[in-house]
């Protein structure tokens, strides 16, 4: 089953004929070939929250809850915490990586993100959503920890690429509407 998007699909209109290859890609991954409708979005929602777009946001929430009702509520709830978390974590756990000394390594985290074992939708769901996130980021230890955690609940690297080239598109999308 296919959810409708007619609120994303007036926006991505809006993108500039120079954005065409965009325009088509965003109608592409969002039918992700290894994934269920319901989880491309929410990975394309917990991205848009990620890179902050108002705009990107407000059109997929509207078509998740024209389209399930009350059944999008988890999805939104879910992709606005893997949104605000990943953005912590991201700087954190890049800065660890990136100056590379053991010394910061061995220290705890000490922040909080409970959320990720608690989702309202399913751990894959969050997982798969929190991959994209990480990707936007370009931080390599949470990319490793996302891609480990959803080959351990049994998705595919399919299923995980599919995140990926959803979140690449969804940052050009963004992009696009910016600047356009």
């Amino acid at each position: 089953m296919s959810i409708p998007t007619p609120a994303l699909d007036k926006l991505r209109e809006t993108l500039p004929d120079e954005l065409k290859d965009i325009r088509l890609n965003l109608s592409s991954v969002l039918t992700g070939e290894h994934l269920e409708p319901s989880q491309a979005l929410g990975i394309a929602l917990a991205c848009g929250f990620f890179v902050r777009s108002d705009e990107f946001v407000s059109a997929l929430q509207t078509d998740l809850k024209d389209a399930l009702g009350d059944g999008s509520e988890p999805i939104i709830s879910d992709a606005r915490a893997a949104g605000g978390i990943m953005a912590m974590n991201t700087v954190y756990y890049r800065f660890r990586h990136m100056i590379g000394k053991e010394s910061y390594s061995a220290r705890p985290a000490r922040l909080r993100m409970n959320r990720m074992n608690q989702p309202k939708t399913t751990k894959a769901d969050f997982e798969l959503m929190s991959l994209g996130c990480a990707a936007l980021a370009g931080c390599e230890m949470c990319l490793q920890s996302h891609e480990s955690s959803l080959l351990q609940l049994n998705l595919s690297e399919e299923a995980c690429h599919d995140a990926i080239r959803i979140a690449a598109v969804v940052n050009a999308t963004v992009v696009g509407i910016v600047n356009g």
